[in-house]
Formats: structure tokens, sequence, C-alpha cells
């Protein structure tokens, strides 16, 4: 397996907490809330996985490497243990990584995606931007322009946008690696078929995503037996954004039960 060398940015001191984002995204995403947690004493880094930010790319893409690209991560960093909250695909990726190396994790924060298999829905958005010539944009909202002819959702735009970034004084780009992104999507979907981790865990669940339902709980229990499940009501699967606060709360009262 061919790790590689993941970006981040770490914010403050004290015990590590690391943060995985999900797919189209990158650590930067969750700079608010890394700001936040570090000022309350914890080692925030946000990672930017493979294929995603400034971390780099490769051709295959899936939670096994991914797992692998972490450990690879925090022995660089010497961090023996850390706590791992991960959303969507980062949720995944922490789920992953929590039941193959138990003895890393001290404890587990997955955000709006369950151990299940989920069907492949992001194509429409690939398709989207594939459709933007970076030879003939010459502006971020030229971009934009492009992308509104079939993602109609504005929030959305923005969030794939926020990878764009001009890779040469001339010419923009996406930071994330969209034909390898193509060509292994169906491995973002494919569900956690081992093992089992029974440290302390949180799951939280935007309530209007639909993500996570009532009946995904016996299998959540089935791998995490310690898993607490809180939801968001309102929230949709970007709950970190939508609810910024009751997310953040929720999360500070599961690290301090953790001192």
């Amino acid at each position: 397996m061919e790790v590689v060398p993941l970006f981040s940015k770490v914010y403050g001191d004290g015990a590590p907490l690391i943060i995985l984002h999900g797919l189209f995204g990158m650590g930067d995403n969750w700079a608010t809330h890394a700001k936040h947690w570090a000022g309350l004493g914890w080692e925030v880094h946000a990672i930017d996985q493979r294929n995603h930010g400034k971390s780099p790319h490769h051709g295959v893409h899936n939670y096994d490497v991914m797992a692998g690209d972490l450990e690879a991560y925090m022995d660089a960093k010497g961090l023996n243990t850390a706590v791992i909250l991960g959303h969507s695909m980062g949720g995944k990726t922490a789920m992953h990584f929590a039941v193959s190396r138990p003895e890393r994790v001290r404890a587990l924060i997955v955000v709006d995606i369950a151990p299940k298999a989920y069907p492949i829905h992001h194509q429409g958005y690939i398709n989207a931007m594939k459709s933007v010539d970076f030879n003939a944009v010459q502006s971020r909202s030229a971009v934009d322009a492009i992308l509104a002819k079939s993602v109609e959702n504005a929030g959305i735009r923005q969030f794939f946008m926020k990878s764009l970034h001009w890779q040469t004084k001339e010419k923009l780009a996406f930071r994330f690696n969209l034909d390898a992104l193509e060509d292994q999507l169906q491995e973002v979907g494919t569900p956690l078929e081992f093992g089992y981790f029974d440290r302390p865990t949180l799951f939280i669940a935007g309530g209007a995503s639909g993500y996570i339902v009532a009946e995904d709980e016996d299998a959540i229990l089935d791998h995490f037996p310690a898993a607490h499940i809180e939801t968001i009501a309102n929230a949709g699967h970007w709950v970190h954004a939508e609810a910024r606060e009751p997310f953040s709360v929720l999360v500070v009262d599961f690290l301090e039960d953790l001192v």
C-alpha cells in the first residue's frame, strides 16, 4: 500500500484532535471549528485527505489507503493516539481507522455518515465541474456561471469553489483530483464490513439530511458498541456548517467528558 504525505494546518496546543473532511472538501472548511476547539486546549489537525486540498494526488482512492495515510501522518507527527473526527467520506475513513487501529484512537466522532453502503449520487456534480474549460475561463465568477447551469444550489457551488485556486498566474483549477475521484467514486459509498471499536464514540446526524436514519442504529452499535447518537434537527448533510453552534456544543461536551 502506497501512502501519501498529508497536508494539514495545526491549531493550538494540547491533546491531539484530528479532523477529516468529506468528499470535495479540505481541511480549511473546518478552520472556524478548529480555531475554537484549539482555544479550549486542543491541538487540532485539520487534514487534507489524498486527492483533496494541498495533499498529493494519487490514482488509488479507497478507505484502506486513506486509513494508511492517516497512520503515516500520525507517525510523522509523533502522535501515538488522537481523537479522530470525520465528516461523510472523512467519517468513513475515521471508522475504518478506528476498527483497524483501535490503539491509535482515543475517541471517535463521526459526522452524518453511517457504516452502511450508500448509493453514489455525485456524478452530476462531477459532470458539472468537468464542464469547466479552465483554458477559457478567466475568473471565479465565470466558473460559478458555468456550474450554475447544472448545480442550482448556490451553497453547494460555493463549497466546490472553495477548492478553486490559481494554478498559475493565468490559469484556475480545482485542487482536488477530479479524474481519480470520478474513476473510484464507487469506493466512496462502500460500507464498513469488519471490526469494532469500543472506546467513546459520538455520531452526529443532520436531522434533515437522511444520511443517518433510525434503522442505522443497530449497525452503528454493532461496530461501535459505546456509540452515542445525537441528531441536530433541521440541519442537512453539512451539519457542522449549517448548525455551527449546536454542533460545536455537542463536540465540546463530548471532548470534555474525555478529560
